[in-house]
């Protein structure tokens, strides 16, 4: 009788314990699918910039069969170009490098033909400004150089015109996440309210990378080209709701 008693009480210990252990597992299952009630929104921010650098590699070429006489005219097409850049306001101190470039044609292992002149000199001044207006306004007058005999060439891959650069991405960050944010909160919030919930904390979170892009977006134009320019950031979150 002894024996059958503690069997029973070890029985009945048994399926409670596998009953505690089932209501267990079934709060688990409830709140991992509490847990899993969120909803994913994004929030934008925008800002108007002006670019605060300016860089311009200003090229100019000479050619002809005297070495002499071509690095003559270069060095008279220098002082043209400096002349010319002093009068828009950019002195020596804007031009950060010099490079000089000569091309021998008839020195060349693989030429085939006649070459109408030996030499190709190429001198490249690299401007380097804050202030952009001077450097926009000298670009558009280029045709003075012109003018006077210089021959401008274009820079490969960069091109003959300043490239406009915005520097202060951190003045500005700050604020456009935060409005960013809010923007995101503000939806989030109302899906809550649309879907009978409680919009509850930020489950995750994700910044997004910050773009400057040209302020006249249209086919054939250049970020880099635009003084005016627009910084724009995409932040994605995660928002726990609650009943």
């Amino acid at each position: 009788m002894i024996g059958n008693r503690t069997a029973l009480a070890a029985a009945a210990f048994l399926a409670i314990g596998i009953a505690v252990a089932g209501w267990s597992a079934g709060r688990e299952v409830a709140q991992v699918r509490l847990a899993d009630r969120f909803v994913t929104v994004k929030g934008s921010a925008e800002r108007e910039v002006k670019a605060n650098l300016a860089l311009w590699p200003v090229r100019f070429v000479a050619t002809g069969d005297d070495l002499s006489a071509v690095q003559a005219k270069t060095a008279a097409d220098e002082k043209a170009v400096l002349a010319f850049l002093e009068r828009y306001g950019l002195g020596a101190d804007a031009v950060v490098s010099r490079s000089l470039d000569l091309v021998d044609l008839l020195a060349q292992a693989y030429r085939q033909g006649p070459a109408d002149q030996r030499y190709i000199l190429t001198r490249t001044l690299m401007i380097r400004s804050p202030d952009v207006e001077r450097v926009d306004r000298a670009s558009q007058n280029l045709a003075e150089l012109l003018d006077q005999g210089v021959t401008l060439g274009g820079e490969p891959g960069m091109g003959s015109g300043p490239n406009y650069l915005f520097t202060r991405l951190n003045d500005v960050k700050t604020e456009m996440i935060a409005e960013a944010t809010a923007k995101a909160r503000e939806a989030a919030t109302q899906f809550a309210t649309d879907s009978g919930a409680t919009l509850g904390g930020i489950r995750r979170a994700n910044q997004g990378l910050f773009q400057i892009l040209a302020r006249d977006e249209a086919p054939g134009i250049m970020e880099s080209r635009q003084i005016d320019k627009v910084v724009r950031v995409v932040s994605t979150l995660d928002w726990e709701l609650v009943d």
